[in-house]
């Protein structure tokens, strides 16, 4: 095999070649390394024997460790993709292996001497090629786009004063913003490389332990031994499974690339049809990168951003995620009602001791992560306790999964793909918070957007849902979450919205780009697995997520359902949200259970649904939506719109069952 395929934390497919013995060899002791670097910063091992390294000497270890790696494990252009490492990669390694060596060396100076304001002429050659290689990092892992976009915003500060009006800021000479980039810590070194080099890469490591020690397998037997048999058993499987791995490894593509490959095809032994399978795996996989308690990157830069526990995020992102896996479940359940869908037979399913038997330590391992997270609120630390667990339990108890020399070799080379790719991308879109720093240009931005909304909130929610789905067709979700967390969340907050909940906002409609054509990445990875039309798998996908373009809506315009507030509040804003949620993914799929189908599956039923669906998203919606009305209110409209519809379906129902019982 000449290549393969990787994919970032955010489910990009990435061209990864088979990079030949030598340079394998050079990632693997990186990646050794890198482990060793993480290991000692999370615990401070170096200061028993009275020696520090400084932040910003860890940042660049970490960067210079693993930006090499990326000129070497993805190539310049998809001509050389099936090319083992060229000269130029070679040499580009070399040079930001030398370049970063440079500034570790001189991290001390940097600090103490100001280096970022007042650098000698050598930091400055050493920042401009920095730069360079960056960017060209950038490229190779996340994309033409992203690198685009970064290197328009890292040097905006050159011409930043020759923009007409809005976007004129503050401009920079060349030598200032390349030691800005490269020695301050609001670039390159900023809040996303913070985020992976103290929170994501403890967490990296023990989603790819789970890998590979079987956890995809575990938890798709699991979930075949507890639902397969149900109705719609191997729909049902899907969702269970992909969340829980989803929510694991933080990849949306890599998801279903793993989990769809049995699920799809088994889903269609149940009568399904190909494109709603695919649907289905795509929805599922996209909602575990939404599901604590790992979720993806983004959500760490999320902690940094807000300066709170990377458990808060994951506390608050529960009843979402809720929701969302809620209304799939329900619209599966409610499709295989419809359809007359059987689950699978016993003898095709695999046997729930056996099962928990060969994997009861995955969840144990998963136990004691939410443990130290939730419990002991040791974030940095709770991810190395854990794979250190899993790892030695895999050894002792495991048969089928212990591990030998080659699947060492297996899990470093897992790593120095996910090392790599995110250092890049991470350092490449701090250069974009570099540029709006160094002009100041965010603050100006921020008070423009303000001025266009007239300081409406449901204004600013629509401008910043519509450019989240745009940008996240064309950037990795984290990178579109940093991007509008700098430009779009300030303006939303200083309209009185919940600062937790606008940066949750921005996630979630940063990770709908995954399941929304015409870019539905894993939409289109589903279609792959199932053979069946990308476009129609996406349409499809948004059909069956559709409860996903109303939660943000919901929980950034009332901050109960992250559970901020009272305690009476969130239960009534919980309750309330369940019942439109259970009766929206009821009625798009037209069966409700205890009544029956509704109406068609035509535009004459699509018609006469419409009225509870508009009813249960008022119902779920809360009070303060619409000034003046109460929760109540609502739910009493809600009401009004459904019940009838209801009614006549039920009706309907009863004449077709007596009609068919008459002889």
């Amino acid at each position: 095999m000449t290549h393969t395929v990787s994919s970032t934390a955010d489910g990009e497919v990435l061209p990864v070649r088979n990079i030949g013995t030598a340079a394998r060899w050079v990632t693997r002791i990186a990646t050794i390394a890198l482990i060793i670097l993480g290991i000692n910063q999370s615990f401070n091992l170096s200061s028993k024997f009275n020696f520090s390294i400084i932040e910003n000497q860890y940042l660049y270890g970490i960067l210079g460790l693993a930006i090499p790696m990326v000129f070497l494990l993805f190539p310049l252009s998809e001509k050389t993709a099936e090319a083992k490492p060229t000269v130029i990669d070679w040499m580009l390694a070399a040079i930001a292996a030398v370049c970063l060596g440079y500034f570790v060396y001189n991290a001390y100076p940097i600090v103490l001497l100001g280096w970022e304001m007042l650098p000698p002429i050598e930091a400055i050659v050493m920042g401009a090629i920095l730069w360079g290689l960056i960017i060209e990092a950038g490229r190779r892992t996340g994309g033409i786009v992203l690198a685009s976009i970064v290197a328009f915003f890292s040097l905006y500060p050159l011409f930043a004063d020759k923009m007409p009006g809005p976007i004129s800021a503050f401009s920079s000479p060349f030598q200032f913003a390349a030691a800005y980039h490269a020695m301050s810590l609001e670039s390159i070194l900023g809040i996303p490389l913070k985020a992976f080099a103290n929170l994501v890469f403890g967490f990296i490591i023990f989603g790819a332990a789970l890998e590979h020690t079987g956890a995809g397998r575990f938890f798709i037997n699991l979930a075949f031994a507890l639902l397969g048999h149900v109705r719609g058993g191997p729909a049902k499987v899907a969702i269970v499974s992909s969340g829980l791995m989803g929510s694991l490894s933080g990849s949306v593509v890599t998801n279903v690339m793993t989990t769809g490959v049995m699920t799809i095809p088994a889903m269609r032994r149940s009568g399904m049809k190909g494109v709603t399978a695919a649907g289905i795996e795509t929805c599922a996989s996209t909602g575990g990168v939404l599901m604590p308690p790992v979720m993806g990157a983004a959500a760490f830069v999320m902690a940094h951003f807000l300066q709170v526990p990377y458990a808060t995020i994951a506390i608050a992102a529960a009843v979402p995620a809720f929701l969302y896996f809620f209304g799939l479940f329900i619209q599966i359940d409610a499709r295989a009602a419809r359809e007359g869908l059987k689950g699978l037979p016993n003898d095709e399913l695999p046997d729930l001791m056996q099962t928990l038997k060969e994997g009861w330590h995955h969840i144990f391992a998963i136990v004691l992560l939410v443990f130290m997270l939730l419990v002991l609120r040791r974030e940095s630390l709770a991810p190395f306790y854990a794979t250190v667990v899993l790892l030695v339990i895999n050894q002792i108890a495991s048969k089928t999964n212990r591990w030998g020399m080659e699947h060492v070799y297996s899990f470093l080379d897992s790593l120095a793909r996910l090392f790599a790719t995110l250092t890049a991308t991470l350092g490449a879109v701090g250069m974009i918070v570099g540029g709006l720093s160094m002009t100041g240009l965010a603050g100006t931005l921020v008070n423009d957007l303000l001025f266009i909304a007239g300081n409406s909130p449901y204004l600013l929610l629509i401008m910043g849902a519509i450019t989240s789905l745009i940008l996240g067709v064309g950037m990795t979700a984290t990178a579109c979450y940093i991007f509008l967390a700098i430009m779009l969340a300030p303006a939303l907050v200083q309209v009185g919205l919940n600062p937790l909940a606008v940066h949750l906002f921005i996630f979630y409609w940063g990770m709908l780009s995954f399941i929304t054509p015409p870019v539905a990445l894993g939409a289109f990875a589903a279609a792959s697995i199932a053979n069946t039309p990308p476009m129609r798998t996406g349409f499809e996908s948004m059909k069956i997520g559709s409860v996903i373009y109303f939660i943000p809506f919901f929980f950034v315009l009332d901050p109960a359902l992250i559970l901020v507030g009272e305690w009476q509040n969130i239960v009534i804003s919980v309750t309330l949200a369940i019942f439109g949620v259970f009766i929206f993914a009821s009625a798009i799929q037209g069966y409700v259970a205890g009544i029956g189908p509704i109406f068609g599956q035509n535009a004459r039923g699509t018609l006469f649904r419409f009225p509870v669906l508009a009813g249960a998203v008022l119902i779920a919606l809360p009070g303060e939506a619409i000034p003046g009305w109460s929760d109540f209110h609502l739910l009493l409209v809600g009401l009004v719109l459904i019940v009838p519809t209801l009614g006549i379906a039920w009706m309907q129902n009863r004449r077709a069952q007596a009609a068919i019982a008459l002889p």
